[in-house]
């Protein structure tokens, strides 16, 4: 499924990877559905199941070029480009905004998400029972999981293996968001914010050569958790991908209906008037991070007052962000047709 790109097609690339690496991050939002959107799922979904034992052997045997076009390099290499940028940039703006303008954050991620059901619903063709059934199996499955009580945290290296497994599905499962599950698995803190922290100072203090660090018993361990779980996604986008694969070959449809009812099950988790839930010890005290901030346990959501205008600007916020997806998806159209 290898596509001949333009320069400006390569940019745009880049930029996807910018918003879907941004969307990862975000508890309740799925890079997924920026790829389901954006066009380019089935591609990436594809690309990720040529990472096979054909690929390790063209590793192993140092056919790098052939490789390189065999799991569609130019592409794989491209999108992941934008995420890593994204990581140390976009996503960095993101938990500035989400600091003081939270309100506003999650009433344009909402309004995305209601502009992704449309985009996709509109795209998807001849209805049926059988696809109607499907669809409400994803909508069950998506409210259901956005009711479930987070569990506790625990650092065992075989529960962040599997944390890794589970926690990256928001990039190849549309509407299920990976970081929301981490919230739910009790690890979001560990995995999304004390071991990166570590890896950032870890970063600078060797750049001020200074490898003290290699004493400190807290700090190694987190950057164990953080390998671990590294390790544990890059599995998990292979093994998805693989079963992904499978499944939109044989049962598109159905696999389509199944996303569209997730994405709207997934709304209850963006709903943008909700109050963050910190974690208590069993003494009654607030469970900090390593920096010293507060641990989110989950959300508690309540319906607006429509007599502020903080409420009416976020829901000018919401059309905002349904008019982004429907502008990206005629951008992506016109494309096509051109």
């Amino acid at each position: 499924m290898q596509q001949t790109r333009t320069f400006s097609d390569k940019v745009f690339l880049v930029l996807k990877g910018l918003a879907m690496g941004a969307a990862n991050k975000v508890p309740g939002v799925s890079g997924g559905v920026v790829a389901f959107v954006a066009g380019f799922y089935e591609e990436f979904i594809y690309s990720l199941q040529k990472i096979n034992f054909k690929a390790f052997k063209l590793l192993i045997n140092g056919r790098f070029r052939s490789l390189y076009h065999y799991v569609n390099g130019k592409f794989l290499g491209l999108l992941i480009l934008g995420m890593v940028i994204s990581y140390f940039s976009v996503s960095q703006l993101l938990d500035f905004l989400i600091v003081h303008f939270e309100l506003y954050v999650w009433a344009s991620f909402f309004g995305m998400i209601i502009g992704s059901i449309y985009y996709i619903s509109k795209e998807f063709k001849n209805w049926s029972r059988r696809s109607i059934t499907f669809m409400m199996m994803g909508v069950v499955a998506g409210i259901a999981i956005s009711f479930l009580e987070p569990a506790r945290e625990n650092d065992n290296l075989w529960f962040v293996f599997i944390c890794g497994i589970i926690g990256v599905s928001g990039m190849t499962l549309p509407g299920l968001s990976g970081s929301f599950i981490l919230i739910l698995l009790g690890n979001y803190v560990l995995l999304l914010v004390n071991s990166v922290n570590a890896l950032y100072d870890t970063i600078g203090d060797i750049l001020l050569m200074d490898f003290s660090f290699v004493d400190n018993s807290q700090r190694i361990r987190l950057l164990q958790v953080l390998v671990v779980f590294s390790l544990g996604s890059l599995a998990g986008l292979v093994s998805l991908s693989h079963l992904l694969g499978f499944v939109l070959k044989r049962y598109k449809k159905e696999t389509y209906a199944v996303i569209i009812g997730f994405i709207t099950g997934s709304l209850g988790v963006v709903w943008p008037w909700k109050e963050k839930v910190y974690k208590l010890t069993a003494e009654g005290n607030f469970r900090l991070d390593i920096h010293g901030n507060k641990v989110l346990d989950n959300y508690d959501r309540y319906f607006p007052i429509f007599t502020t205008s903080e409420t009416w600007i976020a829901v000018f916020f919401i059309i905002i962000g349904v008019f982004i997806v429907l502008g990206l998806g005629w951008y992506e159209n016109r494309n096509k047709a051109v």
